[in-house]
C-alpha cells in the first residue's frame, strides 16, 4: 500500500489530502483517482490501499451511513460514525479482511472538527493535537499550538 493520506485539524476546520495515483505493481493505471469520499454534508473519508478493497469498503460505509440516516431520521455524529467504521473493519478482519487505511474527518456542532485514523487492523486513533510532529516536520511547517486556516 503506497498511498499517501494527510489530514490536519485546526480550531474550526479539518483539512484532508490524498494522492491521486492508482498503480498496480510498477504500472501506473490511473493518475486521477479520487480517494476522498463524501459520507454526508459534514463528514469525509480518505482511504488508501488496494483499489478493489478501498472502493468496496468505502462505498459500503457510505451506503450504510445513508441507510441509518434514512431509517432513523438523523445522521450519526463524527465520533459515532468513526466507531461504527472501526467496528465494521474489525468484523471484516475476522471474515474477509479489507486492506485499507482510513482518515475520517468531520465537523459537529457540539464537538467541532475531528480527525480519526483507522488502520487496516482496525485500530483507531483520534488526532487531538492538530497533526503529529513527524507530519509537520516533513511538510516544513513550523509547529504551532493552533494552525490558522490561512496557513493550512
Amino acid at each position: 500500500m503506497s498511498d499517501t493520506l494527510i489530514g490536519f485539524v485546526g480550531d474550526d476546520y479539518v483539512l484532508l489530502a490524498a494522492d491521486a495515483t492508482n498503480a498496480f505493481s510498477i504500472i501506473l493505471m490511473k493518475d486521477d483517482e479520487d480517494k476522498i469520499m463524501k459520507l454526508d454534508s459534514h463528514k469525509l473519508l480518505a482511504a488508501g490501499g488496494e483499489n478493489g478493497d478501498r472502493v468496496q469498503f468505502c462505498e459500503y460505509i457510505q451506503k450504510n451511513l445513508s441507510l441509518y440516516r434514512y431509517r432513523t431520521g438523523r445522521a450519526l455524529g463524527t465520533n459515532a460514525a468513526a466507531h461504527y467504521l472501526r467496528g465494521e473493519l474489525a468484523r471484516f478482519l475476522r471474515e474477509s479482511p479489507y486492506q485499507v487505511n482510513l482518515l475520517m474527518a468531520g465537523h459537529d456542532e457540539e464537538d467541532g472538527p475531528s480527525l480519526y485514523f483507522i488502520d487496516y487492523m482496525a485500530s483507531m486513533h483520534k488526532n487531538e493535537d492538530g497533526g503529529s510532529w513527524l507530519r509537520l516536520l516533513l511538510l516544513f511547517v513550523h509547529p504551532r499550538q493552533a494552525v490558522a486556516q490561512g496557513h493550512a
